[in-house]
């Protein structure tokens, strides 16, 4: 029976059917656009003696502002009936059956007690929203019904009617519609300037929305920043407050812009507005067309966000707040022609975010790779392995992925595993107070470059963002055991903790360049206050496309023994053997990572690493380390024609092959740096990859020299890709035939000379020639060379080597 008392809202009409879909099926998918009520009406329906209502909200002001709708509803304070928790903060009491909490708090309950005791319905709101947390929690929900509470209902709302998907996760389950009661919205197009920025496009934008029509305006940016700017921008408005809302701000300033006013209103927003609040009054919407999504935050290591065009759909849902109670007027402020290259839906966070706080709950789920799960989406497999890899890294599992018990200690903390094993250790180390303010300052980012200059404004500092510090450093401080021993603060072991790959030390230099553990160089920033200090524990670092290194953002200053002591397992001590500025490098290195803190010569290296560097120093310059005669080098050719001509069995001799096979023909057991390999005889030791018994007509096939009708023996070049024989064209008389070579084969290509030793005619058909081009020949050159015999027939003269005519 739905109560007579709940608001006359679109959402109304299909309650009855919601629940019955429940009753009849367990799960059911709700697809209502924003300001229908589906996430106020329908908890409030669906509550019973039977059990709780558990309602899961992507964003912790949603759930607050859900909880406060549906208490006034009620008539009754939060905490009362309905109820809410969020991460600090928690109104529930005994007679609470609605309670109200985030996905990622819930998945942590689910984690502790799968059962979820008392628990009737979870209500998975905005679901199309596709939050990381969100995709997790259904997952594990999905895998709790099928083995262990078959009669917890789940419903899951959509403001998309993109639903199919979502429908058959949750069994086939039924789709319910209900229908939004909406008014035209009027869209324009104005687009920023050229250089304009965003904020500056959006407040030029409000002035116009405001002179155009009544009622309040909401202006929609991508993060609090660009708002504290556009608020800056309207500063001047006459007779309208500026507000803004966003999840940084207080509860008590989050509320404000939720309520209605005497005055008209611009409600600056982020996302959270776009269809999990309903800010009433509004009748016009400006829209940046920007929102802040899920990335890996390489400055940090942490997960992040970046700035991205929305999509068509979170464009419509934002439009679509101007006709919420009358006709409106929606302002984009981006290019007509650019509404067409528009995403169709936002990208879900699953297959863009950094997944190690993901991959640790997987591991306390005893699924660490997320097989056996229902996945809406599967996780990304290139930042899942990098997460789980993270999570060894850190100790919170072991190699084979099952967690460890300080794993499921990081996993309570409700904080990224890097965080919470700073936390975790750093309390250890420096007391509880002292390692929750270093971590808030990390969860948060700095506005200085040193990490000590920064927490002593913070502690000192009134503004909001310091009292946020201080509120979020009380909670951490909360979370951990501290022996109540004082110890002296060291912020820079608490950063090295976070992270220990960013550990740096200066290089040699005037610049401060320094080598960060994991391999990647940064500078420190003119006017940091860090000095001239030899270590640093960097928290932040960037790195522009183009640059040969990064920029330290934030850090602190740390000494080597504080190095080795945060990072332990990144110290190893190794004989290293390589190749190196020409020659062979043998040396015991000590290294934190990539930083190298001693090295000395070894006077009796590892024999297989010897001879690994001799090789990788062949590969990297050439054969021509080696020690090449002529007889070697013509040995090389002749092995090569063969090859080229016969094929197998004869090898192939080219640098690449040579090397590959370098085990079977080079004998390096005697050599131990560079001049040791000038010493080898490469032909000798080639003749090991002569085959047999082939090999022994080796100078009948590609003969070094052979005979002309001269009597002369002239060597035969292989050089080219055809054998060549260079004689003088006197000593060829008589010779009518093309010698050939390898077995008949190849035919030599012969460079008939002059005189004087140039090649008069190149043939490789001898007859040809006699009867062809030798005439021409022979009266170009008898001539200059009278004394030499230039017969009218060649093929009956007789051959000489002579240079002159003998009387």
């Amino acid at each position: 029976m739905i109560r007579a008392d709940l608001p006359d809202l679109p959402v109304r009409s299909v309650l009855p059917a919601v629940a019955e879909a429940l009753a009849a099926h367990g799960t059911a998918v709700l697809v209502a656009p924003p300001g229908t009520g589906k996430t106020t009406l329908v908890p409030l329906a669906l509550a019973t003696d039977a059990g709780r209502v558990v309602v899961a909200e992507p964003r912790r002001l949603a759930a607050r502002a859900a909880a406060a709708r549906m208490a006034a509803i009620l008539g009754e304070p939060v905490g009362e009936t309905v109820g809410y928790a969020v991460r600090g903060d928690r109104k529930v009491s005994a007679r609470t059956r609605i309670e109200v909490v985030t996905s990622g708090l819930l998945v942590r309950r689910v984690q502790h007690d799968p059962e979820l005791p008392g628990v009737s319905v979870v209500l998975l709101d905005e679901c199309h929203e596709r939050h990381l947390d969100a995709d997790l929690l259904l997952a594990l929900l999905l895998d709790v019904r099928a083995g262990l509470r078959e009669d917890l209902r789940l419903l899951a709302t959509s403001a998309t009617v993109a639903a199919g998907r979502l429908a058959a996760l949750l069994g086939d389950a039924p789709v319910l519609t209900a229908e939004a009661r909406t008014y035209p919205v009027t869209t324009s197009y104005h687009p920023p300037s050229r250089g304009e920025r965003a904020e500056s496009a959006v407040a030029r934008t409000v002035h116009t929305a405001l002179s155009e029509g009544d009622g309040d305006v909401l202006a929609f940016l991508p993060g609090a920043g660009e708002i504290a700017r556009t608020s800056a921008a309207l500063g001047g408005l006459s007779g309208v407050d500026v507000l803004p809302l966003h999840g940084r701000l207080t509860a008590a300033r989050q509320d404000e812009a939720l309520r209605p006013r005497d005055r008209r209103r611009v409600v600056l927003a982020t996302a959270v507005a776009e269809s999990s609040l309903t800010v009433p009054g509004v009748r016009a919407v400006v829209d940046s067309g920007l929102a802040r999504v899920p990335r890996v935050d390489h400055r940090r290591g942490l997960p992040g966000l970046a700035t991205v065009r929305v999509s068509s759909a979170v464009a419509e849902q934002r439009s679509g707040r101007a006709g919420r109670e009358a006709p409106g007027r929606a302002y984009r402020c981006w290019a007509e022609h650019e509404q067409a290259t528009l995403p169709a839906y936002p990208e879900p966070e699953i297959r863009t975010a950094e997944l190690a706080r993901f991959a640790l709950e997987l591991a306390c789920w005893s699924t660490p790779d997320g097989s056996g799960l229902s996945w809406w989406d599967e996780p990304g497999e290139g930042a899942l392995a990098a997460g789980r890899a993270l999570l060894v890294t850190l100790g919170a599992t072991a190699a084979d992925g099952t967690v460890t018990a300080r794993g499921r200690r990081m996993a309570e903390l409700g904080l990224h595993p890097r965080l919470a094993r700073a936390l975790l250790d750093g309390a250890a180390e420096v007391g509880a107070r002292n390692a929750a303010e270093v971590v808030a300052l990390l969860d948060a980012g700095g506005a200085r470059t040193d990490v000590e200059a920064e927490l002593r404004r913070l502690r000192e500092g009134g503004d909001e963002a310091a009292r946020r510090w201080k509120a979020e450093v009380r909670r951490l401080s909360g979370l951990v055991r501290d022996d109540g021993g004082r110890r002296r603060p060291d912020p820079a072991l608490v950063v090295a903790l976070a992270h220990p790959e960013r550990l740096a030390r200066r290089r040699a230099g005037s610049a401060p360049v320094y080598l960060m553990a994991g391999g990647t160089a940064a500078e420190l920033p003119g006017g940091s206050g860090l000095g001239d200090v030899e270590w640093l524990a960097v928290a932040e670092a960037t790195r522009d496309p183009g640059r040969a290194h990064g920029t330290i953002r934030l850090a602190a200053a740390a000494d080597l023994p504080l190095a080795t002591r945060a990072a332990p397992n990144l110290v190893s001590e190794v004989d290293e053997v390589g190749w190196s500025g020409g020659d062979v490098v043998a040396r015991r290195v000590r290294r934190l990572g990539a930083i190298t803190l001693t090295e000395r010569p070894l006077s009796e290296p590892d024999p297989a690493a010897v001879r690994a560097a001799l090789l990788a120093g062949l590969r990297a310059e050439g054969l021509g380390l080696l020690r090449w005669t002529q007889d070697g080098t013509r040995l090389r050719a002749r092995m090569a024609f063969l090859h080229r001509a016969l094929g197998a069995p004869w090898p192939e001799v080219g640098d690449e092959a040579l090397l590959s096979t370098v085990d079977s023909w080079l004998d390096l057991s005697r050599a131990r740096r560079r001049d040791d390999l000038a010493s080898i005889d490469a032909g000798a030791a080639l003749r090991g990859l002569l085959p047999w018994p082939e090999a022994a007509r080796l100078d009948e096939l590609a003969p070094d020299r052979l005979e002309v009708p001269s009597g002369s023996h002239i060597r035969v070049g292989y050089d080219g890709e055809q054998p060549v024989l260079a004689v003088k064209l006197q000593e060829t008389f008589g010779w009518t035939e093309t010698p050939k070579i390898a077995d008949g084969r190849v035919p030599v290509l012969l460079h008939l000379l002059s005189p004087a030793g140039r090649p008069a005619a190149v043939t490789a058909d001898l007859a040809s020639f006699w009867r062809t081009g030798y005439a021409a020949v022979r009266a170009d050159l008898r001539g200059r060379y009278p004394r030499h015999p230039w017969p009218e027939d060649p093929a009956t003269a007789a051959p000489t080597r002579h240079t002159t005519r003998r009387r």
